[in-house]
């Protein structure tokens, strides 16, 4: 019989956020300000432009929060929250390779980065299979319409 490994974790603040209600805020947010600006209600257009613009970025940085161990958010991985504080101790290189991420890197361009700098490419590609960004990605929900 094979035994299974399980951890436990402390939610912060003891709630779980949603990605797609937090986004759909800060669509209207946006489209409250563009709208301000233009002088009339953009209404929709301005919700669609939130996410052709934004969205992605948006749930980059809530699963890099998500990976800290800083939010929960309900959508993504619970066995990821957290993982940067459980895994890759003593690495040098996921800080780098997590501040490429933040800014919306993608893994040929870290894979890229590391080849160029000569960089242990095992390890650098461990961190990548193990963050699995590719897997990562949410379509956004709030907007049934095509955006």
């Amino acid at each position: 019989m094979h035994e299974c490994t399980t951890f436990s974790f402390e939610i912060p603040g003891g709630y779980c956020l949603s990605v797609h209600q937090v986004g759909e805020e800060e669509a209207n947010r946006h489209k409250w300000i563009e709208s301000e600006k233009a002088g009339r209600d953009l209404g929709e257009s301005a919700i669609r432009s939130w996410i052709r613009q934004h969205w992605n970025g948006f749930l980059r940085q809530r699963w890099i929060e998500h990976l800290e161990g800083k939010a929960f958010w309900i959508e993504l991985d619970k066995g990821d929250f957290g993982l940067l504080q459980r895994a890759f101790h003593g690495s040098q290189l996921i800080d780098p390779i997590l501040a490429k991420l933040k800014r919306g890197e993608e893994n040929l361009q870290v894979i890229n980065w590391a080849l160029d700098a000569a960089l242990p490419m095992t390890e650098v590609l461990d961190v990548l299979l193990a963050l699995d960004v590719n897997s990562r990605r949410i379509e956004c929900l709030f907007l049934p319409d095509s955006y």
